[in-house]
Formats: structure tokens, C-alpha cells, sequence
């Protein structure tokens, strides 16, 4: 019997893990994988991976300076020692995110994306095989677009929400975007109870279809990867489309059902509801009150912004303790 995991894939949606623990990475055959300081939080306190935090530790004391900047070498070289292991396991690319504290400072993204580029290929991996995390925010797209333009570093734009923030990330020719499902739906539930926000008429599946459509319509090569997934039936919603970035417990769940799993999004069809063209990347202005008059956006944006810096925080506490030691 095909797995709806495997239905999946024949959909032509290429199936990403969304995880930090590279040890339940394989099971699953993912194209890519994605990783945030959240799941490497996760994953850096199991035992298991007490080596990887070594050999950061160890790298940071080597490279010497002041204790502040071992500690940023060692979160750093941690992120790229979990970003080697999951390309071990995997043909294609992982995402190594920006840390979140960067998100309002153009230059300081670029740098820092320069910087974990580097750290890849001091270890014999290729900039080819990386995509650089940002958040979706004005100065993030702006990082993102210049990189890409400049420096042939691919990125994928995260913590994106809003429909401008989309629109503007295809138009700086980023390489892919990380629509949050989930997270719309956690907004909706919580703002707007009542509705039945299931399958086709969840907000955060309504989000990516319109996403989907706008870049097929108008011709843009961004990849749309749907992520932060609450169930299998917002995956379900979304076959089809480029890529999906699923979590190691979802991705056991659609590996254990045999339910079908028909194509809902398709390129082909993408013209059926015209999405006229607009445009945000060169107007600062409108892109801000853009995202200002879309709550959702705003608030989501923000509150993963925060939730990312605070658990970035945590792993470089932790690595402080290890360097001290």
C-alpha cells in the first residue's frame, strides 16, 4: 500500500524535515531539511549531541578572543556542526538560520550570513547546499536580496505571514519562503474563534494557496515552502505545492496512513482566480503599513522574532557554561 507520505511526494511537492534531530531525519527520505534555534535548542539537550556542542566549545576556545566572541564562534559553529550532520543524511540543502536579534539590521544579516557561509566551507561544504535563514522583515528581504544578488548566497525567508512580505520576497529574487501555516491558525483561533478552520478553510492554507497562485501567475522562480504545520490535514490542503517543511511527528503520521492524498495545488491551474500584480520591494512606506494594516502579520511576525532571539539566547547561555567550564 503507498504511505500518504509517498502520495504525498507523487503530488510533486518536495517534502522537507523540519527538525534538529538529524537521528530521526532519515526515516522519512526528506529532499531538504530546516532547522531554527528552537529545534536546535530541542535537540542540543539530548545527550546524544553532547559531541556537536563539544566540538563547538572546542572550536571557540581554539579560535581565541574574548569570552563574548568565543561564545558567538561557538553558537555559530554549533548551528553549522548540526547543519554538516543533517547533510549527511540528506541529497539536498539545509537551512541555517540568522540569529533573530539581527532581524532589524540589514547589514548586520549580511555579515553574519557571510560569516556561517564561511564556517560551511572551512568544513568542505558549499554554499550551493546551504540556504540562509532571515526573517521576513523589511530590512531581512532587503539582506536577503543583496546576498542573493551579490554574493550567490541563497536564502530562505522565514517567519513570513503577510501577503506583502511575499510579494516582496519574490521581487528581491530570494530563493524560497516559509509561509507559517500553523501559526496563522493559532492567531485566528485565538483572535477569531468560531469558524471550523479545518483542511481548506484554514487561514494559514488559504494564506499559501494565494501565495502559491500570485507566483505561478506572474512568473516567479521563489520557491513557496509551507511550514509550521498543526496537523495533517493543513499538509493535505497544500499537496502540490513547491515544498513543505514537516515536523518529524507529522511526517510519522502521514507515514503510518495509507489515506489518499490528491493534488490540490497546480501551476497549471494557478490563473483561475486573477491575483493582480502589486509591487512593495523599493517602497519602504508601503510595505510597512502593509504589514501594520495586516494585525495577524504584525503580531505573528514579531512574537516569532522574540521567541526565536530568547531560545537563541538559552543555547548561547548553555555554550557560555561549557566554555567557562
Amino acid at each position: 500500500m503507498t504511505t500518504s507520505l509517498d502520495a504525498l511526494k507523487a503530488t510533486g511537492t518536495v517534502v522537507v524535515s523540519d527538525s534538529g534531530d538529524f537521528e530521526s531525519i532519515d526515516v522519512y527520505k526528506p529532499q531538504d531539511a530546516t532547522t531554527n534555534p528552537s529545534l536546535i535548542l530541542a535537540a542540543a539537550n539530548k545527550p546524544g549531541y553532547a559531541r556537536l556542542i563539544d566540538n563547538a566549545v572546542k572550536a571557540a576556545k581554539e579560535k581565541g578572543g574574548s569570552h563574548e566572541e568565543q561564545a558567538n564562534f561557538a553558537i555559530d559553529r554549533l548551528l553549522v556542526e548540526f547543519g554538516k550532520e543533517i547533510l549527511n543524511i540528506i541529497p539536498g540543502r539545509v537551512s541555517t538560520e540568522v540569529d533573530a536579534r539581527l532581524s532589524f539590521d540589514k547589514e548586520g544579516t549580511k555579515k553574519k550570513a557571510k560569516e556561517l557561509i564561511a564556517l560551511y566551507e572551512s568544513l568542505g561544504i558549499k554554499k550551493e547546499r546551504i540556504l540562509i535563514k532571515i526573517a521576513s522583515t523589511w530590512e531581512g528581504i532587503q539582506a536577503a536580496r543583496e546576498l542573493e544578488r551579490d554574493d550567490g548566497i541563497h536564502c530562505n525567508l522565514t517567519l513570513l505571514f503577510g501577503f506583502a512580505q511575499a510579494v516582496a520576497c519574490a521581487e528581491a529574487g530570494v530563493t524560497l519562503i516559509s509561509p507559517f501555516v500553523g501559526r496563522i491558525l493559532d492567531w485566528y483561533k485565538k483572535n477569531k474563534p468560531g469558524p471550523n478552520y479545518e483542511g481548506e478553510n484554514d487561514p494559514g492554507v488559504q494564506s499559501v494557496q494565494k501565495i502559491f497562485n500570485y507566483y505561478k501567475q506572474h512568473g516567479y522562480k521563489t520557491i513557496v515552502m509551507g511550514a509550521s504545520f498543526r496537523n495533517i490535514g493543513e499538509i493535505k490542503a497544500l499537496a502540490g505545492v513547491d515544498f513543505l517543511t514537516i515536523s518529524p511527528s507529522l511526517l510519522e503520521e502521514l507515514k503510518n496512513s495509507t489515506d489518499p492524498v490528491p493534488k490540490k495545488l497546480d501551476s497549471q491551474n494557478a490563473n483561475l482566480v486573477p491575483l493582480p500584480k502589486v509591487t512593495f520591494v523599493d517602497n519602504e512606506p508601503d510595505f510597512r503599513w502593509e504589514l501594520l494594516q495586516d494585525q495577524m502579520a504584525f503580531d505573528k511576525l514579531h512574537e516569532g522574532i522574540k521567541k526565536f532571539a530568547e531560545d537563541g539566547q538559552t543555547l548561547k547561555d548553555l555554550l557560555v557554561k561549557k566554555l567557562s567550564a
